[in-house]
């Protein structure tokens, strides 16, 4: 699939190679970034489908390595020439940058929250007692465990996995009660309105940088490199490397039931402070450790990481660590 701009702004230079995974969310999620770089590089932009182990594999992800497995197949790729660019979800990356690779650009954040889809239009706080949530998420489990406990809700978290077609079937088919998705990928898709409610972070912590895509290019190519960082946020990059490191701080993978948000907060007329909450906790939601910190933003995204490894200090000498070992659903 070619994203091409017209004939006189390419100038005859060759199509950019964009890697994407297959489902339509991930291709969704690349042509929105293929239309920002073509406005930038002046080039087209060609959408290289690339099929990860993630996506091959029927294992829960907390059973085969967590969200990164989704990734490795595309850094391979970039790493051998074969694509000259590629897409992720920010919440999928590993938080160890490899060798020979570069995070170009971080564009500006959808919506990070949490999104319900259940029968009947209910809400969490309506669901009938022993309902059955699907998640394939670790930490959507413990945190959803521990809100329904604080209201007297006896639910049930079943371990799903499939693309948002086929989570959002369990519920259409009478599977299951409900399915907890990322807002921003239904947003993506054009399926926000069937979200029966979007979950409140003071509730449920949505994972460190999602909502957010990754845009990843050789190290070595040092001009693509500078033009994909015209299409970076700087709010952005600050609130999810506040978040990601927390996450690597704890010494934690995209499996662990981690959560963290990043807000700026404000008067209205400037941004002044940085909020970064943090929660990790065991699967059954009787435990959970929940922090926040707040100070002025960061400057850079360093001083964002030395936010997110206090929080994360803090966190651990709470008992933090002890919670961290039970991953599978």
């Amino acid at each position: 699939m070619n994203r091409t701009p017209s004939p006189a702004a390419s100038g005859g230079a060759p199509p950019l190679r964009l890697g994407t995974r297959r489902s339509a969310l991930a291709m969704a999620q690349s042509g929105l970034v293929a239309d920002l770089v073509g406005e930038v590089t002046g080039r087209s932009v060609e959408l290289v489908e690339i099929t990860t182990f993630g996506d091959t594999s029927r294992e829960h992800l907390a059973q085969i390595g967590g969200a990164g497995v989704f990734v490795s197949a595309l850094r391979e790729a970039l790493l051998r020439g074969e694509i000259d660019l590629a897409v992720h979800s920010l919440k999928d990356l590993p938080t160890a940058e490899p060798d020979g690779l570069t995070l170009a650009a971080v564009p500006r954040r959808e919506d990070p929250r949490d999104a319900l889809i259940a029968r009947d239009g209910l809400t969490f706080a309506q669901l009938p007692p022993g309902s059955r949530i699907g998640t394939g998420s670790p930490r959507r489990a413990a945190q959803l465990n521990a809100w329904a406990r604080s209201f007297g809700l006896d639910i049930e978290t079943v371990p799903i996995r499939g693309n948002v077609g086929t989570r959002i079937g369990y519920v259409r088919s009478g599977r299951l009660d409900a399915v907890v998705l990322a807002a921003a990928g239904l947003i993506r898709l054009g399926r926000i309105g069937e979200a029966t409610e979007l979950l409140d972070v003071d509730h449920v912590l949505p994972a460190p940088g999602q909502g957010a895509l990754a845009v990843e290019c050789a190290a070595s190519d040092v001009a693509l490199a500078a033009r994909l960082a015209e299409i970076d946020d700087p709010s952005t990059r600050v609130a999810v490397t506040a978040e990601r490191s927390l996450l690597a701080a704890l010494e934690a993978g995209c499996s662990a039931p981690v959560g963290a948000l990043a807000d700026l907060l404000g008067d209205g007329q400037a941004v002044t402070e940085m909020r970064l909450r943090g929660v990790v906790g065991t699967l059954d939601g009787t435990t959970l450790v929940q922090l926040s910190t707040t100070g002025p933003v960061p400057a850079s995204p360093s001083g964002a990481a030395d936010l997110g490894r206090v929080l994360a200090a803090e966190m651990l000498a709470k008992g933090a660590a002890g919670l961290m070992g039970e991953r599978a659903l």
